[in-house]
């Protein structure tokens, strides 16, 4: 459905960096690109939308050339079927919920925008501004949105990343289900692994601008650990001395740790990073919640 062979320099606070990207996806898969800021992910679906033209390449998708350097083929982001959901919601702030979906569908399709509304459950919503809605809320009338132009394509730029942990889940199984239903092909920025791996069939780990590794959630994670130990990815909260040792302050999921380091294991190391910890020996006691 999608084939993308595409190449942009870009430049950023890390320096310059060369996006060479190959990508195909199958009609109706739920694919992630992982990896960290600065990767080029974002870059990827603004090209997929035509917001941010390649310095080269092409781009088919379901048949149609949407963009083509060689032969100077360069559809308009209103030319492409698709939907585009942002961090930051991006809703018309005086406008309706209803009528932040319906600017998204010709006229006459009230039918449809009925539909949408439905399916997203925003029906008693319909009449609010954004600016009385909740987070998820408005994540939600992004969402809808986006369906309502019925797309090839939904691009989807860490929808769910400022929400709280249980709405965040619920709003990954409303989404899991609403591409199901409405057939879509969804491509995911997503920095957290256990979205990844609730809602994505195949994912693209980025590195420098290249895609690193390609496989299922569990090919690409999993079997880069070693077998026996345990591997967590956590931030650093707080780093502090105590006579010979470090304790570092540690958030792991929603959960705060303490751990004791070596001074060579905390050089060069600031608040803020994201660090793994790995144990030399795991036997885990497994525990119903």
């Amino acid at each position: 459905m999608l084939e993308l062979d595409l190449q942009k320099q870009l430049h950023s606070s890390t320096g310059k960096l060369d996006l060479d990207i190959q990508l195909s996806v199958a009609q109706h898969a739920f694919i992630c690109l992982f990896g960290p800021s600065g990767a080029g992910k974002t870059t990827i679906l603004r090209m997929l939308a035509g917001l941010t033209q390649p310095d080269r390449g092409r781009l088919v998708v379901d048949g149609q050339t949407w963009f083509d350097a060689r032969k100077k083929i360069t559809l308009a982001p209103q030319q492409r079927s698709i939907g585009f959901v942002f961090q930051d919601y991006a809703l018309f702030p005086n406008m309706s919920v209803r009528d932040n979906i319906s600017y998204a569908v010709s006229k006459g399709q009230n039918s449809w925008v009925e539909r949408v509304l439905e399916l997203t459950d925003l029906a008693a919503l319909q009449h609010r501004l954004p600016a009385s809605l909740s987070g998820g809320q408005k994540q939600r009338v992004a969402l809808a949105r986006a369906l309502a132009r019925k797309p090839k394509l939904l691009l989807l730029d860490e929808p769910l990343s400022a929400l709280d942990g249980q709405l965040r889940a619920q709003l990954q199984d409303e989404l899991w289900r609403l591409h199901q239903e409405c057939g879509l092909t969804t491509v995911l920025v997503s920095h957290d692994i256990g979205e990844v791996f609730k809602l994505s069939q195949q994912v693209h780990q980025l590195e420098h601008g290249k895609i690193a590794r390609s496989g299922t959630p569990a090919e690409v994670f999993l079997q880069q650990r070693l077998a026996g130990k345990l591997n967590l990815r956590a931030q650093v909260l707080d780093i502090r001395k105590e006579e010979v040792i470090y304790v570092l302050s540690l958030l792991i999921g929603q959960d705060m740790i303490e751990i004791i380091a070596a001074e060579e294991d905390v050089t060069g190391l600031k608040v803020g990073d994201l660090i793994f910890i790995s144990t030399k020996a795991f036997s885990p006691l497994i525990f119903r919640q």
